[in-house]
């Protein structure tokens, strides 16, 4: 029989052999102390308990280690939207093409590097086929501490990658993947991508898709997925079958065969006690012309609370019907326990591209603050059917402004202002929720503001929200689908192709508007044929895949977009892998067939000397306190220089990215075109520290402690807005 002292012996040794398999990192089992998920913790609250970089050393923040996979496309504006995970001391992320990397948190040393490129045999792929934008990984351990697995997505696959090791899990899924283009209750061939990551609910891997924005869309269904065997567990239709709740509210019957959208793109967030998971959703396929999906359009523009084991719902908000203007839930929820008259509740708050914030019991959908159903303007287009009342929360108070009015535009010169103003009265809408027009109107905030992707951070001690918000009007405006001459070529056909699938983003004179929808004029010069076929197949940075295009029609299009000679442009297809070419169904070709009207672009409203042209602020920052729904304060957010110089107060700029709080008084954030890097006093909004970044932070940062020491780190990817592109990861520490 052993002795103690034998005993003790053993268990010390035990213990020094485990501290040694990580030296580096000892886990800290404090609450919200660690980065193990995509916007920090399940809650989705960018929080950190973490303390040791505070107000009064935050000016002491040094570059502890960058990195890079040297992986940027500065010619194509590549971009890394990735809030990186850290756990056990590890530190897991992706590069602007979608290599999945781990390092040690610390010292920023790879430990390995997966490349998805790798992985496709197809004959004749192109890298530039993964190009997609991932915006974080889901890091998942079995419950004995064994195996650890990292599921990603690239495009359509999404893969579950060894934690240890970086090889590809081959009993999962599709030999290491999950297609998501499959298992969707509906035949299509529009594009699916995963960009937003989901969450893990015990043993199951919950995830929403991104899709086109064409009347071709595909379905946003949400689904659940075995993180053990890739098999499908549960799927919620987000544009209900049959004998579903939702269901009627669609007057077409058949809307579910064929209309798409209504997706989850932008994360989602779990309350693991209770089971449930909240889920955000997008608007219906064909953002601007409803008449072929007249109705409330459930479960489009809405907030689920579904049952995370089965996908049941629970309850549901839809925060705006029968959507025309683009609004998307563009953000995951964020879960909180407020006072609200005297009492305690678990809350979940939604933010909002159109500045309000949705607040409600997470137990059972009833709104925190009220909610008024609203009159709004329903005079619109030829077969459209406005929906008469929009949801308008009464508190909280809104964190960006919503009208745009004469006096609003630019006074930065006098030769601004008049060109501006001119500008302004051609669009003759200014009213929120005025259905589009040939007359226009105003977006504003903006088609990407005020909150975005980045999402809102909340204090878990004050209960205060944290957002960042854009402010920049864009011009919606309204044509007839430009019908094609009489010219029956090839050209006059790619003519009839391009109306359909890319005037909204490109404009009816392929001048694009600026560098997010870039010109297609000359497109030549820069891209060869094939190049160019290519694109049109796989997609490139923001720009959806329109693999739907049937081979002829493409061929079509690329003759209009080169003026090419008919044989030309076959020969231009014929170089595309064969794999890729697949075209739409019938059902989702006579979708976009029948649709009347397309917007003029994305036209943001820019002066000629690329300022925007609204009176400042452009991009703010902003506190709310949740338990009483007031605004605390509004502080502008990134600089043009030049502008200060000429004593101009600061402006803030269009903002790309998410907050993150600390315990330590501090607010960081990147976000700005300036390309840096801030801290904010918590409680005042006042700046105290900032770093200049080697590109733009378009994306939300972590942070974390190994050995006591506290890191923050953020993905430099630009590529935005005009933005440089980058490839590197910038972590900062404290100076000794």
């Amino acid at each position: 029989m052993m002795n103690n002292r034998y005993l003790t012996t053993m268990c010390f040794i035990a213990c020094i052999y485990a501290s040694c398999k990580n030296p580096r990192h000892t886990k800290n089992d404090k609450p919200y102390s660690e980065w193990g998920t995509y916007a920090g913790s399940k809650e989705g609250n960018r929080y950190s308990s973490n303390e040791e970089i505070n107000l009064g050393n935050v000016s002491k923040l040094k570059v502890a280690w960058t990195y890079s996979t040297h992986d940027k496309d500065s010619a194509n504006r590549s971009q890394n939207q990735c809030n990186p995970v850290m756990v056990d001391g590890i530190l897991y992320g992706t590069s602007p093409k979608l290599k999945l990397f781990a390092l040690n948190a610390a010292t920023g040393e790879q430990k390995w590097l997966f490349d998805p490129a790798k992985t496709d045999t197809t004959s004749n792929a192109d890298p530039m086929a993964y190009y997609k934008v991932s915006r974080g990984v889901v890091y998942w351990q079995n419950n004995n501490g064994g195996e650890k697995r990292i599921f990603y997505s690239v495009g359509a696959k999404t893969f579950a990658i060894d934690a240890e090791t970086g090889n590809p899990i081959t009993t999962f899924g599709l030999n290491g993947y999950l297609d998501l283009t499959k298992n969707l209750d509906r035949d299509t061939k529009s594009f699916v991508a995963g960009t937003t990551p989901g969450v893990v609910y015990k043993d199951l891997l919950i995830v929403g898709t991104r899709v086109a924005e064409s009347a071709d869309a595909a379905p946003g269904h949400v689904r659940a997925y075995d993180v053990h065997t890739g098999k499908l567990r549960w799927i919620f239709h987000t544009i209900p079958h049959p004998g579903e709740k939702g269901y009627e509210s669609w007057m077409d019957t058949a809307a579910y065969k064929k209309i798409g959208g209504a997706n989850n793109w932008a994360g989602m967030a779990l309350d693991e006690k209770r089971g449930l998971v909240f889920i955000p959703t997008g608007s219906v396929g064909g953002d601007f012309y409803g008449g072929l999906r007249k109705g409330q359009n459930l479960f489009a523009n809405s907030l689920l609370a579904l049952d995370a084991a089965t996908g049941k719902l629970r309850w549901h908000f839809q925060v705006v019907h029968h959507d025309l203007w683009d609004r998307d839930l563009p953000a995951n929820p964020n879960l909180v326990t407020v006072m609200h008259d005297g009492k305690k509740i678990d809350a979940v708050a939604q933010i909002t591209k159109f500045g309000y914030v949705y607040m409600f019991d997470r137990t059972n959908g009833k709104p925190v603050f009220p909610i008024v159903e609203t009159p709004v303007p329903t005079k619109a287009l030829p077969r459209e059917s406005p929906w008469p009342t929009q949801p308008i929360p009464t508190l909280p108070q809104p964190f960006a402004r919503q009208v745009f009015n004469p006096e609003d535009v630019t006074n930065r010169t006098p030769e601004a202002h008049k060109e501006m103003l001119d500008k302004y009265n051609l669009v003759k809408n200014r009213i929120m929720f005025t259905p589009p027009s040939k007359e226009g109107g105003w977006i504003f905030p903006g088609f990407d503001g005020g909150g975005e992707w980045g999402g809102a951070a909340v204090d878990q001690e004050t209960k205060i929200m944290y957002i960042s918000s854009s402010e920049m009007p864009w011009a919606q405006v309204m044509i007839d689908v430009p019908k094609a001459t009489n010219d029956n070529s090839l050209k006059g056909v790619g003519q009839v192709i391009y109306n359909k699938n890319c005037i909204g983003c490109h404009g009816p004179e392929l001048k694009g508007n600026g560098s997010s929808y870039p010109s297609l004029v000359n497109i030549g010069a820069k891209f060869k044929e094939e190049q160019i076929s290519q694109i049109i197949a796989s997609g490139r940075n923001m720009m959806p895949s329109f693999k739907q295009i049937a081979p002829e029609d493409k061929k079509a299009l690329l003759a209009f977009l080169l003026k090419l000679p008919d044989a030309k442009a076959a020969k231009a297809l014929a170089k595309e892998p064969t794999t890729d070419r697949t075209a739409s169904t019938k059902t989702e070709k006579k979708v976009v067939d029948d649709v009347p009207y397309t917007m003029t672009g994305y036209n943001r409203f820019l002066d000629k000397d690329g300022y925007p042209g609204v009176k400042p602020p452009w991009g703010t920052l902003n506190a709310i306190d949740l338990n009483t729904g007031k605004l605390l304060w509004k502080v502008p957010l990134g600089e043009y220089k030049e502008l200060t110089k000429k004593g101009i107060p600061v402006t803030g700029t269009e903002l790309y990215g998410g907050p993150l709080v600390t315990k330590g008084g501090l607010v960081f954030i990147a976000a700005t075109k300036d390309e840096k890097i801030r801290a904010f006093d918590k409680k005042t909004g006042k700046v105290v520290w900032e770093a200049q970044l080697p590109a733009a932070g378009y994306a939300t940062p972590a942070t974390y402690t190994i050995d006591g020491k506290q890191y923050v780190v953020i993905a430099c990817g630009g590529g935005k807005i005009g933005s440089k592109s980058g490839d590197e990861y910038v972590c900062f520490g404290l100076g000794e």
